[in-house]
């Protein structure tokens, strides 16, 4: 009979230590438990334990701190890195420390016992870490939810990889941010990142923007251009809205990703390229492969490592933490210090919040900027919304959605038919919003004006609209 694995668990916190230890010892290993990073050194430095769990705040040394230590002697020995200080910094600096797995609290119990077993595996097979540490820097992704959590941990797992990746979340949810967070924080970060937004460029220019043209490849080409690939070298290009990318241009992003190399407009020279491609969409690029309107094989070539980035309203827990990190933020930019009310809190809380946490950001540099008050309360906050979503409340929005989703859920369950989504009235909302403004500004051919009047709004709610939903603007339409 096989000895069964030794786990050491260092917490300060003695709950945690008692629960840790129950649950691995029901789950058949042996456990050693300690307070502090100093007898957990102690332990492993003198060949004991055959995985380390420690928590990242301790009263003698800082868990991070110890990982590198431990890796330096005993390179194969799993360190899965707990703490309650749930930010994206946190769980970046886990992994490039070295540690195997990081977990924010509370975690699950059963996700820990799963983790435990995937790390003793690794830890017989030689698998090591490769801890690349750099100084603390600031990461504008935040959020403590379930969600959010399992972003930060992809994120860590992918930044020292250079697969390619697809961000899919809607208008407002940071899709940028997590791009750019793979790049900072990879292997790439020295060199260059350039984006590229597909949904801004002409049809016509894309291919030429991407890849160059030569001196007289079409007319108005009157010297040789250098395009977003060669800015790139050796970087990472970021494709936002890549689902509006046109097929001829699809063609060509998939010759490249196949044989890493793609030719200027109107050259004949292949020119080799070692770019790192991450691109993102609000669109479902699935349902645009089914229409013919997305190349299937370039689907699977950039969807290596998928990461989806819930809407705001998702995530309402995150609201406050993003709510006091947008009023510290105005203040660093010059604008008076402003407080918000809890009531107000709550109140922010309940709304749907189509524009994400780009419309949130706005609404609070808004308020902070024109709020006469220190404190911002709820009249201040339905005001701002108003003007900005018509003139239906927090509370009667916040009523709208429960009554349609409460009948929504009664009529399928007494039919007998599957429960829709948490959530369904607000998604309807935003899915025909976007494509609403959009027609009306085809159909006034991009007069605002005249757009406004189809979808009765007044002029300014809808240039909002257009900026918080990321809607490309026609030009030569008015506004």
């Amino acid at each position: 009979m096989s000895k069964a694995a030794t786990i050491l668990v260092a917490d300060d916190d003695n709950s945690i230590r008692v629960v840790l230890d129950q649950a691995l010892s029901r789950a058949g290993y042996e456990v050693r438990t300690t307070s502090n990073a100093a007898t957990l050194w102690n332990w492993v430095s003198s060949g004991e334990g055959d995985l380390v769990i420690t928590d990242v705040v301790m009263p003698d040394e800082n868990g991070l701190d110890l990982v590198p230590r431990i890796l330096k002697i005993r390179p194969n020995l799993k360190i899965i890195v707990m703490s309650a200080q749930a930010t994206i910094m946190t769980a970046l600096k886990a992994t490039e420390r070295g540690a195997f797995e990081y977990l924010p609290k509370p975690f699950d119990i059963n996700e820990l016992i799963s983790i435990v077993k995937r790390g003793l595996e690794a830890g017989k097979q030689g698998i090591s870490a490769n801890p690349n540490d750099h100084e603390d820097e600031e990461m504008p992704l935040i959020g403590r939810s379930a969600a959010m959590q399992d972003i930060f941990r992809t994120i860590a797992r992918l930044m020292q990889t250079d697969l390619s990746v697809i961000i899919n979340g809607e208008s407002g949810t940071g899709k940028e941010l997590v791009a750019r967070a793979l790049h900072d924080f990879g292997r790439r970060r020295n060199k260059p990142y350039v984006a590229i937004n597909m949904a801004a460029i002409p049809r016509e220019l894309i291919e030429s923007e991407l890849f160059g043209h030569e001196k007289g490849a079409f007319t108005g080409a009157t010297n040789r251009s250098i395009g977003r690939f060669e800015q790139a070298q050796g970087g990472t290009l970021f494709l936002d809205e890549i689902g509006d990318m046109p097929p001829e241009a699809q063609t060509r992003l998939l010759r490249v990703l196949q044989e890493g190399e793609y030719t200027t407009v109107g050259g004949r020279t292949a020119i080799k390229t070692n770019v790192r491609i991450i691109a993102a969409t609000h669109r479902d690029l699935k349902q645009l492969i089914r229409q013919g309107q997305f190349r299937e094989d370039l689907f699977f070539r950039l969807n290596v490592a998928p990461i989806r980035i819930p809407p705001l309203r998702e995530r309402t827990e995150d609201v406050p933490e993003l709510v006091r990190h947008f009023l510290a933020l105005a203040e660093s930019e010059g604008l008076p210090w402003k407080s918000i009310t809890p009531r107000a809190m709550d109140a922010l809380k309940r709304h749907s919040w189509p524009g994400n946490v780009r419309e949130l950001e706005n609404m609070i540099k808004r308020l902070v900027a024109l709020c006469s008050e220190d404190e911002i309360d709820t009249p201040a906050i339905e005001a701002e919304l108003a003007e900005t979503h018509g003139s239906v409340t927090i509370a009667e929005d916040a009523g709208l959605a429960q009554f349609v989703e409460r009948h929504l859920h009664d009529y399928f369950k007494a039919h007998g038919e599957e429960l829709p989504p948490a959530g369904l009235y607000n998604r309807i909302l935003h899915e025909i919003e976007r494509p609403l403004i959009q027609l009306s500004l085809e159909a006034s051919k991009g007069n605002q004006l005249r757009a406004a009047d189809l979808l009765g709004l007044n002029r300014n709610t809808l240039r909002k609209k257009i900026k918080e939903l990321s809607i490309p603007v026609i030009r030569g339409g008015g506004k």
